[in-house]
């Protein structure tokens, strides 16, 4: 019997996630990586951006994939209301910069509005403990194009100017929509704003 519960509860450990996300109060940690806007490339620096105040980096599994889309899209939408409370929008996926320099520019999605930076090597998402799904053999995004990275978990990172993570919005833990992320941080910037 003693076996047989040794092996249920390696079971049950190997089950469950080795870590999770980044919590409220934790330090962001500090990243650069190529990112696009509007199609263009450029470098892009977490420690530059905090400089002119908070940062939104939102986490997605990946560009043209259906809830991707639709928070993006929703972003876009929203980006003059984060503007006016002096916030950053970031997007990070292990998209290619190739495919997200075409995402960035899509009126359909970013529009040009904000950037969208690519962790393919998954250091990024590494050290904000996020938890990786392997891409399923033939996926294919909302175009039609084959997905060739694995996916990110949904997850968004309020963080303020001395690098403190102020909230922590995920898909996994929360059961929110790719749009309630927009509007859960946005909430949030204006609440702190006031």
């Amino acid at each position: 019997m003693n076996r047989f519960l040794a092996t249920l509860l390696v079971s049950s450990a190997l089950a469950l996630p080795a870590v999770a996300a980044l919590k409220n109060g934790e330090k962001a940690p500090d990243f650069s990586a190529k990112a696009s806007l509007a199609g263009k490339e450029f470098n892009f620096s977490l420690k530059d951006a905090l400089k002119k105040g908070p940062v939104v980096v939102y986490f997605y599994p990946a560009a043209y994939t259906k809830g991707c889309n639709i928070e993006a899209h929703t972003f876009a939408e929203n980006k003059e209301k984060f503007d006016a409370v002096g916030a950053t929008i970031i997007g990070v996926s292990q998209d290619s910069i190739k495919r997200l320099n075409d995402f960035s520019a899509d009126p359909e999605y970013c529009a040009g509005k904000f950037p969208v930076a690519s962790d393919a090597d998954g250091k990024i998402t590494k050290s904000y403990n996020l938890t990786v799904r392997e891409l399923t053999a033939g996926a294919k995004d909302t175009r039609g194009v084959e997905l060739d990275h694995h996916f990110t978990e949904r997850t968004t990172f309020v963080i303020t100017p001395d690098s403190k993570i102020i909230a922590t919005l995920s898909s996994a833990d929360d059961k929110i929509s790719p749009a309630d992320h927009v509007d859960k941080s946005l909430a949030i910037l204006q609440g702190i704003k006031k």
